[in-house]
């Protein structure tokens, strides 16, 4: 590990070294699949729901427990505006534009992202797919999920797991030659987070200041091939 424990998560880094100052939030704006963030500068962050109700009163705020998963979402969302503007981040970077997954013997999904998985399967690619909250016949039995991390070449991780809970568990017990590529919207792109354990790259996205299209999308319900049109793919 490149300076930080191990055991401390990135929403618990992030939120001891930058604050999060509800003071500069606009609007929360959310719907059955994303939560989105809008802060005073313009900058739009968004993170996956799965499930979870939000409160999108800002004033609740104040001091976010991340022992509570819907204020994780919030936070998620905060930090995704606040840092995923910076000049650090790559613009029009594709991960299979990035990375030569051919290369690798055994790839792991933890998270389905089903264009990912389509790619990969276009590319004559193997790979073992995990997903606790989605049903689909490419999936790999849950219980398996450990076993192939410790065996795995490369994992492509959502990012999701950044506010489920399970970032650490999962690069932790992936060994040392692994590499990991952090992918979706909820990516938050962070230096700080390319210091943890196997972590190459980060893909995520980034929207045009105060486009109240991407919070309206959103707040009536639409998922990421529908937001995502009013964005621009990031890398880190």
């Amino acid at each position: 590990m490149k300076g930080y424990k191990q055991d401390i998560e990135p929403l618990a880094f992030l939120l001891n070294k930058y604050n999060f100052e509800i003071n500069t939030i606009e609007k929360i704006s959310t719907g059955e699949k994303y939560t989105a963030v809008l802060l005073k500068n313009g900058n739009i962050g968004v993170c996956a729901n799965l499930g979870y109700v939000i409160d999108p009163k800002i004033s609740n705020y104040i001091n976010p427990d991340l022992k509570n998963f819907s204020y994780r979402i919030v936070v998620n969302a905060y930090f995704n505006a606040l840092l995923n503007y910076s000049g650090n981040c790559k613009s029009d970077a594709d991960i299979f534009d990035a990375v030569d997954f051919t290369k690798y013997n055994k790839i792991v999904m933890v998270g389905f992202i089903k264009p990912v998985a389509e790619q990969l399967k276009n590319e004559g690619v193997s790979f073992a797919v995990f997903d606790l909250q989605k049903e689909d016949s490419v999936l790999t039995p849950i219980v398996e999920q450990k076993k192939f991390l410790k065996e795995a070449d490369v994992v492509i991780l959502s990012s999701t797991s950044l506010f489920n809970g399970t970032f650490i568990d999962s690069i932790n017990v992936t060994k040392n030659s692994c590499d990991i590529y952090m992918i979706g919207p909820s990516s938050i792109m962070a230096k700080e987070i390319l210091n943890y354990k196997n972590i190459k790259m980060i893909f995520g996205a980034t929207f045009n200041k105060l486009d109240y299209r991407v919070l309206n999308i959103i707040q009536e319900g639409g998922g990421t091939r529908t937001f995502l049109k009013s964005g621009h793919k990031r890398c880190l």
